[in-house]
């Protein structure tokens, strides 16, 4: 990998398509004014946060070394968050949906490393190390909700995407970061919102990863927990937004109690949300997500199973009944009494046994494609996988043998036997023809110039998944986005602004500072009239020992609260932090 992290056992364990997200962090450009961002909604989440969060998210903030005052470093987070069994790591914004739930599988925590403008303190569409490391990482110290959150990124990773999804990852990517950057033109936004709107109003069948999508936002990012009348807050996304951890409570946001119907409520990332669901407990997260497991094509399989991943033109594997997977870009299924006879993939294909390729098998193997029925031969009750060795013979499906196995649904192989192939429990999984022709009615589907025919043996499929079932089969390392976080400008202006947040840090922490508290007040009035933040800052260390100083300070907030009433709600709660003692903060 190009990018330099720091890595651990948890993190060497993930496969190397995963790693292709993780970034470094790059703590030292973080920025003063960013660390007062950090500080500020932290100190006000926690304050609030002690009378209306699930009782796990105090715990979790000591437990996963979380600290109010700084920006928390991925490599501290990692020593502490090893001794729960978890790990962390950083990605640039939004990264797929499978990607982002198979991490959640490994046991590590995405973090998106950017922080939020202070324009957008309260709440911000863009994944940022708030909303990923204050709101996520707590709560997985809660032992039952970390399980949770394991098995959901098991399942999810595995649900099968439509093309619409990844539309919809791309346009609600591209508006979180617009949204984000800063001077960003509104005719911009209000493209960027336009798509998203037409996406998602598109009334197109949700498939299994829209549905799955459905659940963890209502669950791990928007999840209240108690009754619909009496409730604690314990998702990500309330628990790091100012703004909906009080939205939230309002009575005019619907509770409804939590089930499997949220997986068809679909959600608007840029918008707070019209009703929230609640859970009993964090046990019964797990049962619903069983119960929509056993929906999911992944337990199903079957001709629905198959037709679903030719919808979604991705990656994906279809399982047989004797273990055998077929990895690739399924395009043709045919179908017989609701059952699958004959599948077909475009493009490099790769067999498979318990997550491990067969030998001979791989993409090199079937650069083309790979065609094979499937089911029982047609007027024989015994499937071939169930054939004793007597059997096979009385058949002659035996080596060195010119057969012809007429299947179900008017599939015909005709050809020379060369091998068979067997699982560990000593099943036929693969028969290999020389001079085969396979028809079905007038259509044929192989011929003997083609090369040696591979057919798998399974009666019927017993799951369909999203991606390879060895990810070594196929290369991986592809992921590519139509856009990228936008960094902040550092302007003369705003180097200077961060040099006197850099000073009031500096005088609260005890350090040699280039400017007075004094001064850094006179600068600040002068030269940046629309900072708000650093005031409370300056406030917050003169109220003790500047009275005079203290006095003006609090007169400009006074009179900003007044000039500017869109920051007025959050002077007055920064004022509120300062005169309350913090008993709470850990």
């Amino acid at each position: 990998m190009e990018a330099q992290y720091e890595s651990n056992e948890i993190i060497d364990r993930l496969p190397r398509h995963l790693k292709q997200f993780i970034k470094p962090q790059n703590y030292e450009q973080y920025t003063a004014i960013n660390q007062a961002v950090w500080r500020y909604v932290m100190r006000k989440n926690v304050d609030y946060l002690s009378k209306v969060a699930h009782s796990s998210y105090l715990d979790g903030l000591r437990q996963t070394g979380i600290s109010i005052e700084h920006i928390p470093s991925m490599y501290g987070m990692n020593r502490i968050l090893k001794e729960i069994g978890w790990a962390a790591v950083a990605v640039d914004g939004f990264i797929p949906p499978a990607a982002f739930m198979e991490f959640q599988a490994y046991n590590v925590l995405v973090i998106a490393s950017d922080i939020r403008q202070l324009e957008h303190i309260e709440y911000t569409p863009a994944p940022d190390i708030i909303h990923e490391g204050a709101g996520h990482a707590p709560i997985i110290a809660n032992p039952e909700y970390a399980e949770y959150l394991r098995r959901f990124g098991k399942i999810g990773c595995k649900a099968i995407s439509s093309a619409k999804d990844h539309e919809i990852y791309e346009a609600i990517r591209h508006l979180s970061i617009v949204k984000e950057a800063e001077d960003t033109p509104e005719e911009v936004i209000e493209a960027a919102q336009r798509r998203v709107d037409e996406l998602q109003n598109d009334q197109r069948e949700q498939s299994e990863m829209a549905q799955i999508r459905n659940l963890h936002w209502w669950t791990v990012e928007y999840g209240l927990i108690g009754n619909t009348e009496d409730y604690k807050i314990y998702g990500a996304g309330l628990l790091s937004s100012i703004g909906e951890s009080q939205w939230c409570m309002k009575p005019q946001v619907r509770k409804l109690p939590y089930s499997i119907e949220a997986a068809r409520q679909d959600f608007d990332i840029t918008r707070p949300q019209p009703q929230l669901y609640v859970t009993p407990d964090f046990a019964y997260l797990n049962e619903v997500l069983e119960e929509f497991a056993n929906g999911m094509a992944l337990r199903k399989g079957g001709l629905e199973g198959v037709q679903k991943l030719i919808d979604s033109r991705n990656l994906g594997t279809l399982e047989l009944s004797t273990g055998l997977q077929i990895s690739g870009i399924f395009t043709e299924v045919i179908g017989h009494q609701g059952k699958p006879v004959y599948v077909q993939t475009r493009g490099e294909t790769a067999l498979a046994v318990r997550e491990k390729e067969l030998v001979g098998h791989g993409r090199e193997n079937h650069p083309e494609g790979y065609g094979t029925p499937l089911g029982k031969l047609k007027g024989i009750n015994l499937a071939i996988e169930d054939m004793a060795p007597r059997d096979l013979r009385a058949y002659d499906i035996y080596e060195g043998e010119t057969v012809r196995l007429e299947f179900e649904g008017d599939i015909v192989v005709e050809g020379e036997i060369i091998t068979g192939t067997r699982n560990l429990q000593g099943k036929v999984i693969l028969i290999s023809f020389r001079n085969c022709r396979v028809t079905h009615g007038q259509k044929i589907l192989f011929q003997p110039e083609w090369g040696r025919f591979d057919m798998a043996v399974g009666k019927k499929v017993v799951s369909a998944f999203n991606g390879p079932a060895d990810p070594l089969s196929f290369n991986l390392i592809t992921h590519k986005t139509s856009s990228s976080t936008i960094k902040s400008e550092m302007t003369p202006q705003r180097e200077e602004l961060n040099e006197l947040y850099q000073s009031v840090r500096n005088i609260r922490e005890g350090k040699h500072t280039k400017f007075s508290l004094d001064a850094a007040f006179e600068i600040l009035t002068k030269f940046h009239p629309k900072d708000w933040l650093l005031s409370l800052e300056i406030y917050e260390l003169a109220v003790e020992n500047q009275a005079s100083l203290a006095q003006r300070v609090l007169q400009y907030l006074e009179q900003m609260k007044t000039q500017r009433p869109e920051v007025a709600h959050l002077i007055r709660a920064g004022l509120e932090l300062i005169r309350v003692p913090q008993s709470t903060q850990p």
